[in-house]
């Protein structure tokens, strides 16, 4: 059999010569002499805006503020994470079960504000998990991960999550298709008749912001990338870029990239909650974990749920629809008025731009293509409002400043064009330093963008910091645009490997976050209000120790009558009602980690002793000025001793045993 090999648009070395050769001849003159002064921000003074960006490979989320760049807080989601015992103490061990088991890592792409009329609200922050597929919420007040949902019948959260204006729904595609779980063995062969692209909506309930699955849709075998909720005018809609409609399943860079376009899927959800009204949905089954943290307890639940509601669009008419784009889709963004949607072909030298009003009229004169697995197919110049043409090489994603204009990140070109919606005219171009992915404006994707700065997250940093070994430092970089033209102001390390990002107002969040949890309010079943009430307590090869933790001790600090093999379990309660006074606690052998108790919080620590001996533990997060002399001591004697069991703090404990013998 011969091979014919289809190198789109660029062949590969020619996109890796590309790549590279755009390195401006002289780096100093890209930034203006006022730069410095303009992402200055004083001591004591405070950042603009919040950013929060996703991790990536790395699985967590990480805030940083806008304009100066700094790092703020790493958010632990789907990866444990040491510094403050995610995943490691008893409470946050249940955040990460699923369906497999207990899954400690993700791969986190893309960040969603929680919106309110189409604005930011500063409530949530929601984030996928790409290899696992989950989607997680994180409070703006605790900046604390509070829930994280599985998604069954999905083979890669990529295309996740998708906020509607007001935070009905978090929508999510699949990057893989593959066969319903619940007949999930058939051959790779069988793409095109067994394997499906489900997409899933996440509905979001509006005071406490807790998920469940309101509904899936059965979708062609595709690979869906991104998508935006539509808003205003297209309020009720949703718009996915996706590709692999070839339907392949193997060597995708060549057998994915043979038609002249792929689609971007428009959905009408409103329509497909009416289906469900009328009875068009059906359970199906399913497995997937569905954990919850409550600040109440302290403490998170896993609970498996068994089944699934689905809508397959062969029962739903009038409910999707394909709009043809070029090949290879990524970005697929709507402008805040909701009437464009903007597509990028990452191998066309053009942007289309599509309206939503002459979509709504193509679909009601039925100026259709033809079908693709029964869902209309749009004529292609029917709903286009125009192209943009040749505005760069590699087009990825796109967003808004809020004054009628879009900005538009070119990987192969490394750059950033500004052009008009309107009149499809390219405004303004700067270099990004390299292969810039995704890019973020504070508001840019919902319908009140602040059109200050947009950030730049780049793939590639090579000669912008000092090396690092084989692997070189993340990059972003920061651009003003309330000018006529972009400005670069900052270059600044990211914790890696940064996507996508979402900024808003500081002022939004700010105001609202929480500085201690009041310990009248802490319902934790092994909480300990106060010293009195700390204690050691035998249960079988149970012991649980009451601890309680202020500067500068443990209460008790001193524990006797531990055997090994025992599973003592530390519940520590920090008794601090001030603003950013965490304790830490961590003892000697242990195999896991340390936690991290917050002012009126308690934070559970197991620890299994496997060899008899004096074992320190200390408070690992420093408090006060007598830090290092916050420790204590754990007797262990093996399994088979009779030495009594016997705590304090402050005591003697051979003296108190003498005084509790009288």
């Amino acid at each position: 059999m011969k091979l014919t090999w289809v190198i789109p648009t660029f062949g590969f070395f020619s996109l890796l010569a590309l790549t590279f050769s755009c390195k401006p001849k002289d780096l100093g003159t890209t930034i203006s002499g006022d730069a410095a002064a303009k992402v200055y921000v004083a001591p004591g003074q405070k950042d603009e805006f919040y950013s929060f960006v996703s991790g990536g490979f790395n699985g967590q989320m990480s805030v940083y503020g806008i304009p100066s760049g700094r790092l703020l807080r790493i958010i632990p989601v789907f990866s444990q994470f040491a510094e403050s015992g995610y995943g490691y103490s008893e409470e946050t061990k249940p955040m990460l079960n699923t369906s497999n088991g207990f899954v400690p890592w993700d791969d986190s792409h893309h960040i969603a504000l929680s919106t309110t009329k189409g604005e930011h609200d500063g409530r949530w922050v929601f984030i996928n998990g790409n290899n696992t597929p989950r989607i997680a919420r994180v409070s703006l007040k605790t900046f604390r991960t509070e829930e994280i949902i599985e998604l069954p019948n999905s083979g890669g959260n990529h295309s996740s999550p998708f906020l509607t204006a007001n935070t009905e729904y978090a929508v999510a595609g699949t990057r893989f298709s593959v066969p319903p779980d619940e007949v999930a063995d058939v051959p790779i062969s069988s793409f095109k008749e067994n394997f499906k692209g489900y997409l899933s909506f996440v509905k979001i309930d509006k005071t406490s912001g807790r998920m469940s699955i309101g509904f899936q849709l059965k979708t062609p075998a595709v690979s869906f990338d991104l998508s935006r909720c539509g808003r205003g005018v297209s309020d009720g809609w949703f718009f996915f870029s996706c590709y692999n409609t070839e339907q392949a399943n193997t060597l995708l860079e060549v057998n994915a990239s043979q038609k002249d376009k792929d689609f971007i899927l428009a959905v009408n959800w409103k329509k497909a909650e009416e289906y469900l009204k009328a009875g068009k949905g059906k359970k199906e089954p399913a497995e997937y974990a569905h954990n919850v943290y409550d600040e109440r307890t302290h403490s998170a639940t896993s609970t498996m749920i068994k089944e699934v509601m689905t809508l397959d669009p062969k029962d739903c008419p009038d409910m999707l629809y394909f709009i043809p784009c070029p090949k290879s889709p990524h970005g697929c963004d709507v402008d805040p008025t909701g009437e464009y949607i903007v597509g990028s072909g990452k191998l066309a030298a053009v942007i289309p731009v599509f309206s939503f009003s002459k979509m709504q009229k193509a679909i009601t004169a039925k100026k259709f293509d033809g079908e693709f697995e029964s869902i209309p197919v749009l004529n292609y110049e029917a709903v286009l409002h125009g192209e943009v043409q040749k505005p760069g090489l590699g087009p990825l994603h796109t967003e808004f400043d809020g004054q009628g204009n879009a900005i538009t990140s070119f990987f192969v070109s490394s750059e950033l064009v500004k052009w008009n919606i309107e009149k499809l005219e390219v405004l303004d171009r700067v270099p990004t330093y390299y292969s810039v992915g995704h890019l973020s404006i504070p508001g840019g994707p919902t319908m009140k963008p602040h059109g200050k700065y947009v950030i730049a997250y780049n793939k590639i940093t090579k000669d912008r910091y000092l090396p690092t070994g084989p692997e070189l430092a993340q990059s972003a970089q920061l651009y003003s645009i309330d000018g006529n033209k972009m400005q670069l102001l900052l270059d600044f390390p990211t914790v890696g490997e940064p996507h996508y990002a979402e900024a808003l107002p500081a002022a939004l969040v700010e105001p609202n976050s929480v500085k201690f949890f009041k310990l009248e309010d802490n319902f934790h079943p092994y909480v300990a209000k106060g010293e009195k009430e700390s204690k050691v307590v035998r249960k079988g090869k149970e012991v649980h120790v009451y601890m309680t933790s202020i500067r500068s001790h443990f209460a008790p600090d001193n524990i006797e009558g531990i055997k090994v093999g025992d599973e003592v379990y530390f519940h520590v309660t920090n008794l601090e009602q001030d603003w950013d006074v965490p304790h830490g606690f961590a003892i000697r052998r242990a195999n896991n980690a340390e936690i991290l108790i917050m002012p009126g919080e308690t934070c559970t620590l197991k620890w299994i002793p496997s060899k008899a001996g004096i074992v320190p533990m200390y408070c690992t997060d420093f408090c006060s000025a007598l830090h290092q002399e916050m420790q204590g001591y754990v007797r262990v004697s093996p399994a088979n001793s009779n030495v009594a069991l016997r705590w304090g703090t402050g005591v003697n404990l051979d003296e108190e045993a003498k005084v509790s013998l009288k």
